[in-house]
């Protein structure tokens, strides 16, 4: 998805949010297709791109890479190297990223348990 014009409307109105409060701005990122699930799948156990891949069976390569390389830029996830034949990489949650997890299961379990959708 294309990215906001510095000029417009939407992406002041955004920046003002983001600058009020830290947490629009949490809000804005976690909201991207995807993002949750793969930090929800990790947390889960699956580890591995493929693991990943067939947990969340809809989701592109291109996305669940891109949204990967977002959550350990962020320093949610740590992406680890083992060594082998082949070799192969893994995905763990940081403290960081089990910290967020479990506010966001708080906020899911509070989605299904108190609202009206």
């Amino acid at each position: 998805m294309a990215e906001r014009k510095l000029s417009s409307t939407n992406f002041h109105n955004q920046s003002f949010l983001e600058e009020k409060c830290a947490l629009n701005e949490l809000i804005y990122l976690l909201s991207k297709r995807w993002m949750t699930e793969v930090l929800f799948s990790i947390e889960e156990g699956n580890l591995r791109f493929t693991s990943l891949k067939d947990d969340l069976e809809h989701i592109s390569d291109h996305i669940l890479a891109d949204r990967l390389k977002f959550l350990e830029q962020h320093e949610l996830i740590h992406k680890s190297y083992v060594p082998g034949n082949p070799p192969r990489t893994e995905y763990t949650l940081t403290g960081k990223g089990t910290e967020l997890s479990n506010l966001l299961g708080g906020l899911c379990d509070f989605a299904e348990n108190k609202m009206q959708f």
